[in-house]
């Protein structure tokens, strides 16, 4: 409902409608609007995905129904049910914070949060159990940086018990997370350190920052592991060029959340991903899908 809002505000179909051609493209679109091109991509890989091949925009039936004055307009409708009074828009907006600031200060929200990694770890650890294992052979200490309540990690120390690990993420993020006997729980600040391990974990992370930012934290955790054995463990979506992925609409659903509940955060490609790699010091990466959502990319110095 908030990407349907979004694009009538912004007047995508209106200035499809009236651009005199059936096909716009999105560097057309983007002038029209005024609208920065990779946020406006990002909204119109969601309502229509675009291949690689073919950036033209074009109305199709359903998106016929976002035009303010079409004959069958569904806009002032849409407009009502996403406006501020009826509570659905961008967190900053309607809380006056980032959703950092927010959670600190907002113990409520932070337990909900963590509870939500949680449920999400329940899903996406089994799958990295069951579909690569091997990533974790050889591994005696694993550092899990934004690690929440603890959850995954536990749920990896058990099945690989040969690994010590340590829990690291915010002061009052560890304060209230699980104990476990082979778990250090570490506070801290990505930004500024990371603790040293043999490997480096993250999962559903870096999808909430920016490149800038997202290279930042690889190059903590890039200083803090061996440079000839330690890798980083990044579990988080790749968008698939190809959209025959059945769980590729979900990504795309995700990467809307980060648009509205992040200032800068989103879902990355394979081209993406290997730019903040490379940037970050990275010298090679592979990737391994798994039945889940997310996939799991294997980053080394």
């Amino acid at each position: 409902m908030a990407v349907a809002k979004c694009a009538i505000e912004l007047g995508i179909g209106d200035a499809i409608e009236n651009h005199g051609s059936p096909m716009m493209t999105l560097s057309e679109l983007s002038t029209t609007l005024g609208c920065e091109p990779l946020r406006l991509y990002r909204i119109m890989r969601f309502l229509e995905p675009i291949s690689q091949d073919s950036i033209g925009c074009a109305l199709t039936p359903s998106s016929r129904l976002l035009v303010r004055h079409g004959e069958k307009s569904m806009a002032a409708l849409i407009l009502l049910e996403s406006s501020p009074a009826i509570g659905n828009s961008p967190f900053e907006a309607a809380n006056g914070k980032d959703i950092w600031s927010y959670d600190e200060a907002n113990p409520g929200l932070s337990k909900l949060i963590n509870d939500a990694m949680a449920c999400g770890a329940r899903v996406a650890v089994p799958a990295i159990i069951e579909g690569c294992p091997e990533v974790f052979d050889g591994i005696e200490s694993l550092v899990d940086v934004g690690g929440g309540n603890g959850t995954a990690l536990t749920m990896l120390v058990k099945a690989f018990p040969w690994i010590r690990g340590i829990n690291f993420d915010l002061p009052h993020v560890v304060a209230v997370a699980l104990k476990f006997d082979v778990i250090e729980i570490v506070g801290g600040d990505v930004f500024e350190s990371v603790p040293k391990a043999d490997a480096a974990f993250s999962m559903w992370v870096l999808h909430d920052w920016d490149d800038e930012e997202c290279i930042k934290i690889l190059k903590k955790c890039r200083e803090v592991i061996p440079q000839d054995k330690g890798k980083v463990i990044i579990v988080d979506a790749v968008l698939a060029e190809n959209k025959d992925d059945k769980l590729e609409f979900v990504r795309l659903m995700i990467d809307m959340v980060m648009m509205a509940h992040t200032n800068k955060g989103k879902e990355r490609t394979l081209k993406e991903w290997s730019y903040v790699l490379e940037e970050a010091g990275f010298t090679r990466f592979n990737v391994k899908p798994i039945h889940a959502v997310q996939s799991v990319i294997e980053a080394y110095p």
